[in-house]
């Protein structure tokens, strides 16, 4: 297999730069580590001080190291590194791990020394990891350019982290646990090669089955989206993101911008990508670790067998809440189980042995239930007590989950006593908790999983009436960052919206004129670029019957307004036809610095941020991918007729979320645009767009 990051982990040889004599030096831990773990490449320790660090030959400088060499690692001040980088570009290293801190990490002259790195790098098109990071592991060819203590159990996990200290952690956390990788990533600063790079990476690498990632930020958002969608078809991602809070996000004038924080952007692209997203560490290598070693569940129904009823009720609490079920034990079945069980075993699901129960009744269970096709889980559960040997049921429930297809997920309530029985598991594929809500939470990442695999690959969004060009002319004249909805109006017809019928007006005279056009009931609204939110204000007025009732309306809304907001400057009146009865919703997006237009939908009118019931999405979006941001909320309930409710026009709301996306992709300049209220109407009726705003990019 060729890649430009196969010499981050299967190099022909190594420099590290930097090495040191002395053993409480981190360059020195990582020579240390290199010669422990069985490479069979040259490792080149670089020290103009010394003849020999470790029994290996030192050399002043890169140029004097011989070859193969493919990669250098390098431990020396910041400062330092430019010059560094250059010497190995002239040796021809197309790969450098840069482990030193001090760069962007610490700000000002940091940020220009990466910058002036990176220039370096490019000039000689050399891949570059880090700064700030602790380097990489290879399970299968032994590379250990990190000064981490330890190094974990070979498997198929491929682990990537921005973290280094996450790194180090995990390496620590999973030492005695049997959990298997393949690869190790610190990635530090990123100053060239980021997560998306090395997913793309494991991908193509055959000893990765899984690839488990932890995130702090990603940059280039649409590059990961497209990349990680592709990749999770053929291998799943499992991910932790950090910074989940929007606590320190600047509040925005628009709903949508309120609402969709940047963690609202990293869930909706990790949905549409199939990536399975998780909590906390834990569950990052449980997760990972099932799907390494246990087939997907074909379906959601559990059944568990277990020495102590307390943990299978605690344990069948966490598989309902993740969207398993019991499955019914048929009454042969149970008649079968009973025929060698304790005579007071419970044979119904949940199977509870007994506390005596031994390897010869865990085997009776297991034989029984496995071939029954009404499971699809198969969920042993142990509570070591004296007279029985954990490591004896785990022989039984290895040598048992390797005669089914079904997934097989073990439960052993300890610690102390659960080391052998841990062994003898994760070595052969079977994945062990030690506590009962654990796997619930790894069979609903598992099911989701499969779920997203076998959703089909649906269209996306296409439109033949959108004017670009007249929306880029419009646009560029335009002299504020906040158009209401006067100005949003046109803008919105040129890309095929269906607008309320209305026109703009001076004044009560021309109103009750435009009125009489477009046919009483009609509704008036206030126009200043001022006032956004127009209902705080008493900036509206609806089911105006008379010229008299509009000309009344028009003079207390001007006078109303001149006294709450005297500083707003009133460009006129929205005189518009009165809406048919119908749901309202709101439709938005929001430019997110990472993943670029973020679409939202939820109830509309004034109570979107109270309830907060509002659904995500990445542009480009499928048709498909629409719907599903409409049914994951209360208000795509109510559209398709909640409980014998009317049913609405759901195909509209979604022409109308795919119109907006294609307008958001089109004009990047749009920061923000938010339809609310889009009135619903009955279906086959279409939707209607009631109010609109608009807010442009400071650029």
């Amino acid at each position: 297999m060729t890649s430009d990051l196969a010499p981050f982990f299967s190099p022909n040889g190594v420099a590290i730069i930097g090495a040191s004599t002395d053993p409480t030096k981190l360059s020195h831990g990582i020579l240390k580590n290199m010669t422990l773990y069985g490479y069979q490449g040259g490792i080149y320790p670089v020290n103009p001080n010394a003849d020999q660090i470790l029994g290996l030959t030192a050399y002043p400088d890169i140029a004097s190291v011989p070859d193969p060499l493919d990669l250098a690692v390098v431990v020396l001040p910041a400062p330092m590194t430019p010059a560094v980088l250059r010497a190995c570009g002239e040796r021809g290293v197309k790969a450098v791990i840069i482990i030193s801190g001090g760069f962007k990490e610490v700000g000002g002259s940091g940020i220009e020394l990466e910058n002036e790195c990176r220039q370096i790098a490019e000039s000689y098109q050399m891949r570059l990891i880090g700064p700030n990071c602790v380097g990489t592991m290879d399970l299968y060819t032994g590379l250990n350019t990190t000064f981490i203590e330890g190094m974990p159990a070979k498997g198929s996990i491929g682990f990537v982290s921005q973290s280094g200290a996450v790194c180090g952690g995990v390496v620590d956390l999973i030492a005695d646990k049997g959990i298997g990788f393949s690869h190790f990533a610190s990635l530090g600063n990123e100053l060239d090669v980021d997560e998306t790079d090395v997913i793309a990476y494991f991908d193509q690498h055959p000893q990765v089955k899984v690839i488990a990632a932890y995130v702090e930020a990603i940059t280039n958002g649409e590059r990961f989206l497209k990349v990680v969608g592709e990749v999770s078809r053929r291998k799943p991602v499992v991910l932790l993101k950090a910074g989940r809070t929007d606590a320190g996000a600047k509040a925005v004038s628009s709903h949508t911008g309120s609402l969709a924080g940047s963690y609202a952007a990293y869930q909706a692209a990790f949905k549409q990508a199939g990536v399975i997203e998780v909590e906390d560490i834990v569950s990052l290598f449980d997760v990972a670790w099932a799907l390494s070693c246990q087939p997907l569940p074909s379906g959601n129904r559990a059944v568990i067998f277990t020495n102590s009823g307390g943990p299978a009720a605690l344990a069948s609490d966490s598989l309902a809440s993740h969207g398993f079920t019991l499955g019914e034990i048929t009454p042969e079945k149970q008649r079968q189980l009973a025929e060698k069980l304790n005579p007071s075993a419970q044979v119904a699901n949940p199977v509870d042995m007994l506390g005596g129960a031994e390897a010869d009744e865990f085997e009776h269970c297991f034989q029984t239930l496995m071939d029954d096709p009404g499971l699809d889980v198969l969920m042993p559960m142990l509570v070591p007590q004296s007279l029985v040997n954990p490591a004896d049921i785990a022989r039984v429930i290895v040598k048992n989950a390797q005669k089914t297809d079904k997934t097989v997920l073990a439960c052993m309530v300890g610690e102390q006593s659960l080391a052998e029985a841990r062994a003898i598991l994760h070595g052969n594929g079977v994945p062990m908790s030690v506590y009962p809500d654990v796997p619930g939470k790894v069979l609903g990442a598992m099911l989701a999983y499969r779920t997203w695999l076998e959703t089909p690959l649906s269209q996306p969004f296409e439109f033949s009436d959108v004017n670009l060009a007249a929306v880029a002319k419009k646009l560029s004249r335009t002299k504020t960052h906040a158009l209401g909805e006067a100005e949003t109006r046109p803008i919105m017809a040129d890309y095929g919206f269906n607008l309320v019928p209305g026109s703009l007006v001076e004044d009560a005279d021309a109103g009750a004129a435009a009125a009489e056009v477009l046919g009483y009931p009609v509704v008036v609204k206030i126009v200043s670029p001022q006032i956004l939110h127009k209902s705080d204000l008493g900036g509206i007025a609806l089911n105006l019957e008379s010229g008299d009732e509009l000309r009344i309306a028009i003079d207390s809304m001007r006078a109303r307004i001149g006294h709450a907001a005297p500083e707003a400057d009133i460009k006129g009146f929205l005189v518009q036809k009165m809406a048919p009865k119908g749901m309202e919703v709101i439709v938005g997006m929001r430019h997110d610095p990472s993943f670029g237009p973020l679409m939202m939908f939820g109830l509309g009118g004034v109570y979107v941020e109270l309830f907060k019931d509002v659904g995500f999405g990445v542009a480009p979006m499928t048709v498909d991918q629409a719907r599903l941001m409409i049914a994951s909320t209360k208000a795509g309930q109510l559209l398709q007729g909640y409980r014998g409710g009317p049913s609405y026009d759901i195909e509209a709301v979604v022409d109308v979320i795919g119109r907006l996306s294609q307008l958001a992709l089109d004009h990047p300049s749009i920061a923000e645009v938010e339809v609310n209220p889009l009135l619903v109407l009955p279906d086959g009726q279409g939707a209607v767009v009631l109010d609109a705003r608009m807010i442009l990019s400071d650029e």
